[in-house]
């Protein structure tokens, strides 16, 4: 379906309204700008738009939604540009990353070392190193870590600062990506780790607490408030093993935007409300910890949109095809990731300087010599033509830096923070 044109309720399931975004004589306005006015400023299309006011807006509705205890943390893999980073480390109260380059990135960005945590479950022994010397939290996810931070602090003569990433005997439920249960190469099982705090105390490692993520990309608030849950209660369980008392407790986050036809936005109060609880018993039952939240998708995902022109309109077989100037390798997720079984559309719309009265049934593809580059299937979209401009909703996460944008030569998109 096109955002523009809901279709009636009798037909198939519809995306969720984009309303984030204001419009103006039909066109789209990103930070208050037309997108005509923004291609000619970005100097190129495709690019992605990523829009400040969003950005804070999100952050502002979780602040209200949660309780004021709760920390929370941007998982800058779900968009690490650095301008971006930046803005959103005045906005969060950490960063948590995943290799040395998004740790250069935080430490650029001026995140707080202290509030940075560093997870990935095969961490060189020169990105420890890194760690180690940035004084930043490491998530540590096996032995052979553990043994390696001994070593570096010694020699560094620097405390090296550890949680430890558990994989749980559960999974969140309902999860698009499921991050724990059963075997994993993400943490140390559950039952692993008291074997490893007792190798921390005797390494001499400045042990904090722990952190458990159970999953991603999850609608359903009940199975994010069971995950938190669980989580809470093995913590309990481990610090009783834990070499000090748990000053760090990262839950995870797992939070969801609608991409789909029928999926709807995640209801926050039950988690919130879940979330009053918890804080309530750590109070007495981990009285030193900060809990985390670490969030990625959920904070950037709905503020950022990919927009690329079409460069030709053809008619195959009396089916419709916009041909476009950027898809797969610059949006890989919205393409179906490279040949999904079922593939769905992402909400994707046609940004126009007049209001569109005409729709048509379109797909929209890439310049890419392959049947993979699509970025719209048969949908109900504003007639358009060559110069209009295809704009991709819930693009803020996994889109640039997850794409191969190497593939086929093609010319990079760039990226702008408005």
């Amino acid at each position: 379906m096109s955002v523009d044109e809901p279709l009636s309720a009798s037909c198939a399931p519809v995306h969720a309204p984009m309303a984030q975004f204001g419009r103006r004589d039909g066109e789209l306005l990103v930070g208050g700008e037309p997108l005509s006015r923004l291609a000619v400023r970005a100097g190129q299309t495709p690019f992605y738009a990523y829009d400040r006011g969003l950005l804070r807006e999100r952050v502002a509705t979780l602040r209200t939604a949660l309780p004021a205890a709760i920390k929370l943390h941007f998982a800058m893999k779900a968009n690490p540009l650095p301008a971006l980073v930046g803005f959103m480390a005045g906005l969060v109260d950490g960063i948590d990353v995943a290799s040395s380059g998004e740790l250069r990135v935080a430490l650029d960005a001026g995140a707080d070392p202290h509030e940075i945590s560093f997870a990935g479950p095969g961490k060189r022994e020169a990105e420890l190193r890194q760690a180690v010397a940035s004084r930043v939290l490491v998530n540590v996810e096996s032995m052979r870590e553990v043994r390696l931070l001994e070593g570096i602090a010694s020699e560094l003569g620097l405390p090296a600062r550890v949680a430890v990433r558990v994989n749980p005997d559960f999974e969140l439920k309902g999860s698009g990506v499921k991050m724990s249960g059963g075997p994993k190469p993400f943490g140390i099982d559950a039952e692993q780790v008291p074997g490893v705090l007792d190798q921390i105390e005797r390494s001499g490692l400045a042990f904090e607490g722990f952190h458990l993520f159970a999953g991603s990309q999850n609608l359903r608030a009940d199975a994010i408030v069971e995950a938190q849950q669980k989580s809470f209660d093995l913590a309990l369980r481990l610090a009783v093993s834990a070499p000090a008392p748990v000053r760090f407790l990262n839950l995870g986050g797992g939070f969801g935007i609608p991409y789909f036809p029928g999926e709807q936005a995640l209801d926050l109060a039950p988690i919130g409300a879940n979330l009053d609880r918890l804080v309530a018993r750590a109070k007495t039952e981990l009285p030193h910890a900060s809990l985390v939240i670490e969030l990625g998708r959920y904070l950037v995902g709905e503020a950022g949109i990919y927009v690329t022109r079409i460069v030709d309109r053809k008619v195959s077989r009396g089916q419709v095809f916009l041909v476009t100037d950027g898809g797969l390798n610059h949006h890989l997720a919205a393409s179906g990731n490279f040949g999904q079984v079922f593939r769905k559309n992402h909400p994707v719309t046609i940004s126009k300087r007049a209001a569109a009265t005409q729709t048509e049934i379109a797909s929209v593809v890439g310049p890419l010599c392959t049947p993979l580059d699509l970025l719209a299937d048969r949908m109900a979209l504003p007639v358009a033509e060559v110069g209009d401009l295809v704009v991709v909703f819930q693009s803020g996460a996994y889109g640039a830096s997850a794409s191969p944008q190497a593939f086929l030569g093609h010319p990079h998109c760039i990226e702008i923070l408005v």
